[in-house]
């Protein structure tokens, strides 16, 4: 089944599951390092994408054709890093990366903070 016509997932495991090998791989690796970071968040589906929430969704992944991506549910927080994240692809959402080029985990944990702040303080959508 392609990435593109996999049904809604109910889980993150089922979503994890439809995936081909490469993409399972690092995307669960990337779920790992937000679970062990957010260990109180649930896991929960928001727009048909793997998402942790901690009261407000504080972010989530998603797999693509050519890509992955890393979403904190904010227009805000990506552009505020523009400078570390010249690596990879972004767009005002999210951080587009391949599992040859992964997140690493400190990257993970810096947008987790800066949306854990911005909840924190009441400037979310």
């Amino acid at each position: 089944m392609s990435v593109q016509t996999r049904p809604k997932p109910d889980s993150h495991d089922a979503y994890l599951a439809a995936l081909p090998p490469d993409q399972a791989r690092v995307l669960s690796e990337l779920r790992a390092v937000i679970r062990a970071y957010l260990p109180d968040a649930e896991e929960c589906i928001s727009y048909a994408m793997p998402a942790f929430r901690l009261g407000k969704v504080v972010a989530g992944y998603a797999a693509f054709r050519a890509h992955c991506g890393f979403y904190p549910f904010s227009g805000n927080i990506i552009p505020r890093l523009a400078g570390e994240l010249s690596a990879w692809k972004t767009s005002k959402s999210g951080v587009l990366f391949t599992p040859d080029t992964p997140l690493p985990g400190t990257i993970v944990r810096r947008i987790i903070d800066l949306r854990r702040d911005e909840i924190a303080g009441g400037t979310t959508r």
